[in-house]
């Protein structure tokens, strides 16, 4: 297909309310990856103001953190037939990358150090809870492997090998999966919990995580998976990306790793795009 012919949508949850730790990289890193090759990109903000209507034209959605007062504000407008709307495009295949608070969002439930539970989608099957005000925060880089299967074969299709992700995480709430596929494994840092070595979670094509960094730009070929299925949901066709020239991503990726001392996977190479 032509490049020129193809038109994305990517639905931008609360940006004025879930925008912490520098999210919003996520969005402009997939509107200009696509603008690259060609694609005409729209964003559209999905806030207070935004209807179902708007939720269903969305082809990626992405979310980004938020304190737990802006969560708790959040969920309050995200009720009825939003949260439907939400919930059938995730459930019919529409990707999405979820960071730190949005995916908590998506769980059963999350309970703050203080204050009332806060009621989730339920559309992955996990919950969080904050261990209290005194508990410490998970701060630091994380590098953890991809393992949910299907999203590691199409990185590995796409790059040659299976690709290690690096990023950045902040916060105070712990997740504990219950019958959902991880995202992966961790390799530095604390994840989910601290506790059980798992980091985010992969159901059908959205992926949560703590990931901040901002994740897309640190990650790129994550980018391209995004909008390489969001393509293929949206068209009902396979499409090939162009690949692009990331040599500067790969190598801040490589100071990082030399920096955490993660030799083994400098060798890793980084093609996005490749069919």
């Amino acid at each position: 297909m032509n490049p020129e012919q193809l038109e994305l949508t990517i639905g931008w949850l609360y940006p004025g309310l879930m925008s912490t730790y520098g999210d919003r990289g996520n969005v402009i890193c997939l509107q200009q990856r696509a603008q690259w090759r060609g694609f005409k990109v729209n964003v559209v903000p999905l806030d207070q103001q935004a209807t179902v209507a708007d939720l269903h034209k969305v082809d990626v959605l992405v979310g980004g953190g938020a304190q737990d007062r802006q969560q708790e504000i959040v969920m309050r407008d995200l009720r009825g037939a939003k949260a439907e709307a939400i919930r059938e495009k995730i459930e019919m295949g529409t990707p999405g990358v979820f960071t730190c608070g949005a995916p908590q969002l998506l769980g059963h439930y999350y309970e703050p150090a203080l204050g009332q539970r806060i009621e989730g989608l339920g559309l992955f099957d996990f919950s969080s809870k904050h261990p209290g005000i005194d508990a410490r925060r998970c701060i630091g880089n994380v590098v953890f492997e991809i393992t949910a299967s299907r999203l590691a074969a199409d990185l590995k299709a796409m790059l040659g090998s299976a690709p290690i992700i690096i990023g950045f995480e902040n916060h105070g709430g712990r997740t504990y999966l219950g019958n959902v596929e991880p995202l992966g494994r961790v390799i530095q840092g604390l994840g989910n919990n601290g506790e059980d070595g798992t980091e985010g979670a992969f159901y059908r094509n959205a992926i949560a995580t703590y990931s901040h960094g901002p994740l897309l730009p640190k990650n790129p070929f994550l980018a391209d998976w995004l909008l390489q299925t969001a393509l293929k949901e949206k068209y009902q066709t396979p499409v090939v990306l162009t690949p692009l020239e990331d040599a500067l991503a790969a190598q801040a990726r490589k100071a990082m790793f030399k920096r955490l001392a993660i030799a083994s996977v400098e060798k890793e190479p980084l093609k996005s795009g490749k069919s």
